[in-house]
């Protein structure tokens, strides 16, 4: 089969999102089938300048085509936009208006869709939000497979959407909570829905190497007996401790830490989690707050915060292995690939509780803690960091619910069964 990819930005740098979701689906699907995705220039979802060549690439046995922007986004006059269309009465051209200063705006992607559609069998539009998407679906409905990402946010609530939703023959859900919110909310038609989400890798040599440590953690505090390194199990020892010794090493981290990863932005959540962090610094609290991703926000000078940057996929895992709890901060998530690879390598998270989707997750794994106030997070926190007996059994019980729902096999092969279904429509 030749599928396409309707994204609004692809890249290996582009780390986090929706972008990033369709990136590990794409790659995964290209051995079996032809696959292309058609994106724009722009790396920056801010200002969506035209960064990328235009053109076609090859990325990882994927063919990327790019298509320039026709403007960017000037963010100041959008926000403007935005307070006024969601407080008040307007019409169908208003939100559209809205949409294009949204942004990204590229007819020349549309364009090629409409000339070119006919090429594909399945087309598989990432994100409800962008204007590739809202009118890219209306090209080819039949052959068309939504994956939402959505989550309750003041957008989605426009009549453009409404529409959207009503579209596409397919619409591939992240999570039963995105599920039952879309559901609920609008008028459903596609032929086909599936609960499908994203898949996850379990590293098992890390995973046995925390299993290991956390053992020997648990050892030591039931004996009540301190012993040396020459006592612990081979396993447990720095120097062959796995990714997560690497990391430490590397970022100068000798205590437990808590860890994000992302978007460093107001809008996921981190400024609140700043700020909760430091309440539980000043109640004593003595471990770090590391900070990896793109930095979109100032961060305050304090001695507790560690800014990693940017790294790569294997220095991404070897961060989320060495973490002694992984926060996810967001109030808004539709699957949250942080929290599952999180899981997947055996360290718990601890969520923010506005989300519905974090909330199941935790619910459904045992394997991370949420908060709904600065209180609970302090102590929730607390709790995560100083019982080396809850992280061990969270670590195991988030490794076997990504392999009981977020193994790749299991995430391709419901893809499978829509392409089948949508042609067998067809």
């Amino acid at each position: 089969m030749k599928i396409a990819f309707i994204v609004q930005r692809y890249g290996t740098e582009i780390l986090g999102g929706s972008e990033y979701h369709c990136r590990l689906i794409a790659e995964r699907l290209a051995p079996k089938h032809q696959v292309d995705v058609l994106t724009t220039c722009a790396r920056d979802y801010v200002t969506w300048k035209n960064e990328y060549a235009e053109g076609t690439d090859r990325i990882r046995g994927v063919t990327v085509r790019r298509f320039a922007n026709a403007k960017t986004r000037d963010i100041q006059a959008f926000n403007r936009y935005s307070e006024w269309i969601f407080t008040s009465p307007h019409s169908r051209e208003d939100e559209l208006e809205w949409m294009r200063q949204q942004g990204p705006w590229c007819p020349a992607l549309l364009e090629y869709l409409e000339r070119q559609h006919h090429q594909y069998d399945v087309l598989i539009f990432f994100t409800y939000l962008y204007a590739p998407t809202v009118l890219g679906v209306k090209v080819a409905p039949h052959k068309s497979i939504l994956v939402p990402t959505a989550h309750d946010e003041p957008a989605i609530h426009l009549e453009i959407y409404r529409d959207l939703f009503a579209t596409p023959a397919g619409i591939a859900y992240n999570t039963d909570a995105e599920r039952r919110f879309l559901t609920t909310h609008f008028s459903i038609r596609a032929v086909e829905e599936e609960t499908v989400g994203c898949g996850v890798d379990v590293p098992h040599p890390g995973a046995s190497q925390r299993d290991a440590r956390d053992d020997a953690d648990e050892r030591d505090e039931s004996d009540g007996e301190p012993i040396g390194d020459e006592d612990r199990p081979p396993s447990w020892r720095p120097h062959l401790a796995g990714r997560g010794i690497v990391f430490r090493r590397r970022h100068r981290l000798h205590g437990p830490f808590a860890l994000y990863g992302g978007r460093i932005d107001p809008g996921k959540g981190c400024e609140e989690l700043i700020e909760y962090f430091s309440t539980y610094v000043q109640e004593g609290g003595d471990a770090s707050l590391v900070l990896m991703g793109v930095k979109l926000m100032p961060l305050p000078e304090e001695r507790f915060i560690r800014f990693a940057g940017r790294l790569s996929d294997q220095e991404r895992l070897q961060a989320l292995e060495a973490a002694t709890v992984v926060v996810v901060p967001s109030p808004y998530e539709s699957l949250s690939l942080l929290a599952l690879e999180s899981f997947a390598v055996g360290t718990p998270i601890l969520a923010n509780a506005r989300s519905e989707v974090l909330v199941e997750h935790c619910t459904k794994s045992n394997a991370g803690l949420y908060y709904a106030d600065r209180d609970e997070f302090v102590e929730a926190l607390k709790l995560l960091l100083g019982d080396h007996r809850l992280r061990a059994a969270m670590g195991r019980n988030g490794r076997a619910y990504v392999r009981k729902n977020y193994r790749w096999d299991v995430i391709l092969s419901k893809y499978e069964r829509m392409f089948a279904r949508l042609r067998g429509v067809r």
